[in-house]
């Protein structure tokens, strides 16, 4: 599993300050874990994160490399607000099944199981696999801070953005291409036929660039693509790329 980091918010405007930044609708939490990512003005992804009733406090599970700039600009946000924001020493653990008693339902998708705050062991899960079955995108992987878009990248079929509940930061440019817009490209789920190293360049038969590959297993991978080029055979290095359309 990826280094997480979890933090602890607390304070009396703890919601509605979460509720007018980040992609999701925080009251959600009364129902269990939510999904959700902190966006630029323009509307690019800056990192995704998951949020967890915890009594008075909200914790906030973030991968460790996405961590320090997300608090930065959470503080910078913060201004008057009462709100205060502690790392905690949390390490979130995962399992599959049925969701235990204290631990939480996946919101993105439920063959990616549970997850716990309790301290409790944790269980080997060949995560990897489940996220290329599935097409579940990774925090600084096929999420890259500054360049992808929450759309392409799958967060309205994973549950990490809300378009009734007004408005955050990246909004206006997310609710446009929602809808007026028709989505050109994206991550979808590939058959890799052949080895190629994660980023390695798509091109189509004659030659064009297609998009890029990213994680694989068993044959399958994790591609952003440009639908128009996508629609034939493609090469990603030596190896022989599909696209599950």
């Amino acid at each position: 599993m990826e280094q997480r980091k979890v933090f602890r918010i607390t304070g009396k405007d703890r919601v509605d300050f979460l509720q007018n930044l980040v992609t999701n609708d925080v009251s959600k939490l009364d129902d269990g874990l939510v999904y959700a990512a902190l966006l630029t003005p323009q509307g690019k992804y800056l990192a995704d994160f998951f949020l967890e009733p915890d009594g008075e406090a909200i914790l906030l599970d973030v991968a460790a490399t996405l961590a320090p700039d997300l608090i930065r600009r959470l503080a910078m946000y913060k201004l008057r607000a009462d709100v205060a924001i502690a790392e905690t020493t949390i390490s979130p653990v995962l399992g599959l099944g049925d969701t235990p008693s204290g631990a939480f339902a996946d919101p993105r998708h439920v063959s990616l199981g549970w997850r716990a705050y309790d301290g409790r062991e944790a269980e080997a899960i060949d995560l990897e696999t489940l996220r290329v079955i599935e097409c579940i995108p990774e925090s600084g992987v096929e999420l890259l801070p500054n360049e992808s878009y929450p759309l392409e990248s799958g967060f309205e079929r994973l549950n990490g953005v809300d378009f009734k509940k007004g408005c955050y930061v990246g909004q206006e440019v997310t609710a446009r291409m929602k809808h007026k817009t028709e989505l050109k490209k994206g991550l979808v789920t590939v058959s890799v036929e052949g080895s190629a190293q994660p980023g390695t360049d798509i091109l189509t038969e004659d030659g064009k660039p297609a998009g890029t590959l990213f994680t694989q297993s068993g044959g399958k991978g994790i591609a952003y693509l440009r639908f128009d080029r996508a629609k034939g055979p493609m090469k990603a290095g030596d190896a022989d790329v599909t696209a599950n359309l």
